[in-house]
């Protein structure tokens, strides 16, 4: 079956992308021939990457709310309209299924926007478990095109481009509408670079207005594309876990340390029990940064060792750009996840991180 493509397909081509899967039976731009270029300029000026092939699922009804609140770890029930939240979907042993972003649209209208890989899994689940309530489930992914504009200078790009709407108001985990030319777009404050930007969702049939106007004036911000590998080095330099690669149905938020967005008190939903269990005893294991004294990264599984003994194993491992140094994601037994603490990887030494590894105060989000 051939691969499905987005709506900024033919344009990011045009922009020499080269493509590959990304999962949900999508391709999308891998990277743009230059990763370091494409990762360095996003944290110094703005980029746009095309995020189309995320699923993004309309729940909508009298028990929408409900609904919402039974699937996500975190608490739909306290959001107001006009706010995004960050929630993993969890099975009913603990077990991520996804790390996603929820918006409240309405009164009784949510969107959940999911990875892609993930997208027909977690579109599926919310349908099976709407049966007998009065919510109503919606794939809407093909109508929606994603850009995300990432980095420092992206508020002053879209300023110019949204001008009926005042971007310097809007905080983090916060969206709004405004209108972008004749096409009438959601901005949300959100992102997983580490830097100031805003995720946009415009109609399909409309996109292409959108990336050429935000082309048509975004040499003068330093606006270039990058895709998805530079995505990911920019959120292992801030220690952001991924779904499919730091995490899955085997591991729940305990293990990777976003058990802080669990609302326990918010009341039953799905994994509740057992993530009170683990809450409880705890785990043997945490997730943790490597600092790498190598030039070259690290294998995926790659053994983490420490007096002797194997302690863990790698889960991603690249170049850090803005830091100037190889860098890695790991599993680790708890014993050893102190910060600074020394380990070997593959007969390499490296540095146990807890923190990220730029910005750790969160300061670049808050521009």
């Amino acid at each position: 079956m051939p691969l499905r493509r987005t709506p900024f397909y033919a344009l990011v081509s045009a922009y020499g992308a080269q493509m590959g899967p990304v999962g949900g039976g999508f391709i999308n731009a891998h990277h743009y021939g230059d990763v370091q270029a494409e990762h360095l300029n996003t944290r110094a000026n703005v980029g746009v990457q095309d995020l189309s092939t995320m699923g993004k699922i309309d729940v909508k009804g009298p028990e929408a709310e409900a609904l919402v609140n039974h699937l996500i770890v975190n608490d739909a029930a306290a959001m107001r309209v006009g706010a995004a939240r960050y929630a993993s979907v969890c099975t009913a042993d603990g077990g991520i299924m996804d790390d996603l972003t929820v918006f409240r649209l309405g009164d009784e209208h949510f969107l959940i926007v999911s990875g892609s890989r993930n997208r027909l899994k977690i579109r599926d689940w919310a349908m099976a478990h709407a049966q007998g309530r009065r919510a109503y489930v919606t794939d809407i992914t093909a109508a929606i095109a994603f850009p995300t504009v990432q980095g420092p200078r992206a508020r002053e790009l879209l300023a110019g481009l949204i001008p009926d709407v005042d971007l310097s108001a809007l905080k983090r985990w916060q969206f709004t509408w405004g209108h972008f030319g004749e096409t009438r777009v959601m901005i949300s404050r959100t992102g997983v670079t580490g830097e100031l930007g805003f995720e946009l969702f415009v109609p399909s049939d409309e996109a292409a207005g959108v990336w050429n106007g935000l082309m048509a004036v975004g040499g003068a911000f330093g606006l270039r594309p990058y895709g998805v590998q530079a995505m990911f080095t920019l959120g292992l330099e801030k220690l952001y876990p991924a779904h499919g690669i730091d995490m899955d149905e085997t591991l729940t938020p305990f293990h990777v340390g976003t058990d802080a967005f669990i609302k326990f008190d918010k009341g039953d939903f799905i994994g509740r029990e057992a993530l009170l269990r683990l809450r409880d005893v705890g785990v043997p294991t945490a997730w943790v940064g490597l600092l790498m004294q190598s030039e070259v990264p690290a294998a995926e599984g790659a053994a983490v060792m420490a007096e002797g003994l194997q302690i863990g194993h790698v889960t991603y491992s690249d170049h850090g750009y803005s830091v100037g140094a190889v860098l890695a994601s790991a599993h680790i037994d708890t014993a050893y996840a102190v910060e600074g603490a020394e380990v070997t990887v593959s007969g390499v030494t490296a540095r146990v991180s807890r923190r990220a590894f730029i910005d750790p105060e969160g300061l670049r989000l808050r521009a």
